[in-house]
């Protein structure tokens, strides 16, 4: 970790955004902080855990994240410069399937859970099924500032604060910058992951906890409409050694194109490898991507589904 003037742990935090929260700590710009938030599920999930766990989990306690912080000088129109320093992973890990949650649901209803076990200092790619390897890569998912509207608001739903991003390359060397909508801009994290796919689609990552350091900065007058961020570098070549397997869904909508896109992917890693439906649903959300090909030749559009080979070679 980085050298840091103040640490935040697990239990500063809270469970929904708003802005009355009292802060845990107020920095000046340039200042660094040492972060330990919860997994996702609060601790309710554990590597000693099963699949019957998954069907108890409470809701209102997912997806904590700690904070908030102040930032002296951060008012309505300016934006916060996060750089993401360092992540220290945990070494263990979990994806599941959630009933009702995810691209496919409706396909899936029973819960499922894997557990992962990984090097936390070489992150070596993790074990998944009949020799499968997942490349790994440490990430915030939930990273943002408090909203203007009063109340409490759920975490879940990402916002042009930030929040749920879960954007896999919030990964250590990236700027982010963050729209305040609130004096002192109000920062929380969590929801750390040690890899995921662009779409997260079974609802999950490798749900890891894991302690960070972050740097931050103030942009006054920045005038930001959303979040936007720079990266440090090269952002896939961890995962394309080997190329990818790709399927395609096509058609007038976006999200049924999606899903015909991951359908395709599940049926071929079924075949393929002999994995159950549920296991090839949840690897594809842990290190496969979904991408819009083609969204100008109406009526139809080409969504794209790109699976790494290097996890089975």
């Amino acid at each position: 970790m980085a050298e840091h003037r103040h640490t935040i742990h697990s239990h500063q935090g809270h469970l929904g955004w708003n802005h009355a929260n009292p802060p845990v700590a107020t920095i000046a710009p340039s200042e660094t902080i040492e972060f330990h938030p919860l997994d996702a599920s609060g601790g309710q999930l554990t590597a000693a855990s099963t699949v019957a766990d998954v069907a108890m989990l409470d809701f209102g306690q997912v997806n904590p994240v700690v904070g908030p912080v102040f930032i002296d000088g951060a008012e309505p129109g300016d934006a916060i410069k996060v750089t993401l320093l360092s992540f220290a992973p945990s070494g263990w890990g979990w994806t599941a399937n959630i009933p009702g949650f995810g691209l496919l649901a409706d396909q899936f209803p029973d819960p499922a859970l894997h557990i992962w076990r990984y090097d936390p200092g070489t992150l070596a790619p993790a074990m998944f099924g009949p020799g499968g390897r997942v490349p790994l890569k440490p990430f915030c998912g939930t990273i943002g500032l408090a909203m203007a509207e009063p109340g409490e608001h759920s975490i879940v739903p990402p916002r042009r604060v930030g929040g749920n991003l879960d954007i896999r390359d919030l990964c250590a060397g990236t700027e982010l910058y963050l729209p305040v909508e609130v004096k002192g801009g109000l920062f929380s994290v969590g929801d750390t992951h040690a890899a995921q796919g662009d779409g997260e689609v079974c609802g999950t990552a490798i749900e890891s906890p894991c302690s960070l350091a972050a740097n931050f900065e103030l942009v006054k007058g920045a005038d930001l409409n959303f979040p936007r961020f720079t990266t440090a570098g090269p952002v896939t070549r961890h995962l394309d050694g080997k190329g990818y397997e790709v399927t395609t869904g096509i058609g007038p909508d976006l999200m049924a194109a999606a899903r015909d896109a991951l359908y395709g992917m599940i049926d071929l890693l079924t075949a393929r490898y002999k994995l159950a439906a549920v296991e090839a649903y949840m690897l594809c959300s842990v290190c496969g991507d979904l991408r819009i090909s083609e969204i100008v030749d109406q009526p139809n559009w080409v969504v794209s589904f790109y699976f790494p080979r290097v996890v089975f070679e």
